[in-house]
């Protein structure tokens, strides 16, 4: 018999005695037909299914910091400039459902902008369907965490060398830039072992906020409430897909911009075509105005006024036709009647 089997005994007395003191604290409480708090929160039927489709969506995958891909030698001996990798947007044109429709791919961790924010720009700062300068300001924005990044991490280098002195030229530079957030943060983030870890918290809440552009998604002409959850089949695939169609609201809301309805007018008649036939009960103005709108006037005003012409002619020739004839009938009349009466005169006499 080995040492362990001698003490099963003594290990079984121990389970028990322990077992038998919860058990006994636990009877006041209403042990066993009180099982305590439910080891899941009960929630209603919706939000686990929403839950368990979130679940079931794939995760947008990007490394930081971004994979470096040098295409031309310059890049390869200074490194090529950092690189968004977004969520891509597919376009599609369609004759039932218009031709501003795109979808994207839905991933568990991709954001979108608030639906007020995305009304203020597209509404008060005009960004609708070209969206270039958001594309550029989150790309710029991008490798401006990338290269700060980058300066904190110098600084934290820095101050592991005890023979260089971080306040003295040129490195004073770099102290400016990244001490004040020890500053703001110091009284927030501890010390671990006396090792000062406040750069490297705040370098990994720059990279968190840097590599949440990639999964940023741009919806305009659309709200981000207004994409639609279905399964596509791409390339074979069927995958889970967010798809934004039909007529954008805020074109019902607010007029839509006239630069657009004057490039369908004078550029792309069929668009125009599709949303005068397909939102015609809706009072919606497609046409343009200013320019466009007293051009179709001018060339509507002659034909209303040869149709009006046409019609007093018309009302003059029927009406002297009407007098004419009405004349010549009182005259026949009254010839009829005066040798009716003198043929009985001379009856009677």
């Amino acid at each position: 018999m080995s040492l362990d089997d001698k003490f099963i005994s003594v290990q079984l007395g121990f389970y028990d005695a322990v077992s038998t003191f919860f058990k006994t604290i636990a009877k006041p409480f209403g042990y066993p037909n009180n099982t305590g708090l439910p080891k899941v929160p009960s929630v209603s039927d919706q939000e686990w299914a929403q839950t368990s489709f979130m679940d079931s969506l794939p995760t947008h995958r990007t490394s930081w910091p971004p994979v470096q891909r040098p295409e031309t030698w310059f890049e390869v001996f200074f490194s090529p400039s950092p690189k968004l990798d977004t969520v891509p947007r597919y376009i599609y044109e369609s004759k039932d459902e218009g031709f501003y429709n795109f979808y994207i791919e839905n991933y568990k961790n991709i954001y979108f902008l608030p639906d007020w924010l995305s009304e203020f720009l597209q509404v008060r700062l005009n960004f609708c369907l070209d969206i270039t300068a958001l594309e550029t300001f989150r790309e710029l924005l991008f490798v401006a965490l990338v290269v700060y990044s980058q300066v904190v991490m110098l600084r934290i280098a820095l101050s592991w060398f005890i023979f260089i002195n971080p306040y003295t030229f040129p490195w004073c530079y770099i102290a400016a830039a990244v001490d004040w957030t020890e500053e703001v943060l110091q009284g927030i983030v501890p010390s671990v072992l006396g090792v000062n870890i406040t750069g490297t918290v705040f370098l990994g809440v720059l990279g968190v906020i840097a590599d949440s552009l990639n999964h940023l998604v741009f919806t305009m002409p659309f709200l981000p409430s207004e994409g639609e959850k279905t399964k596509l089949l791409i390339n074979g695939e069927l995958k889970d897909v967010l798809v934004f169609h039909y007529l954008p609201l805020l074109w019902y809301r607010h007029p839509i911009p006239n630069e657009l309805r004057k490039f369908w007018y004078t550029d792309r008649p069929d668009i125009l075509e599709y949303m005068q036939k397909s939102y015609k009960s809706l009072d919606i103005q497609f046409l343009p105005d200013n320019i466009e709108v007293p051009k179709l006037t001018a060339e509507i005003g002659p034909i209303v006024e040869s149709l009006n012409s046409h019609y007093n002619n018309f009302a003059n020739t029927v009406s002297t036709e009407l007098l004419s004839k009405t004349v010549e009938t009182s005259i026949l009349d009254f010839t009829s009647f005066s040798e009716f009466a003198q043929n009985l005169h001379f009856s009677i006499f």
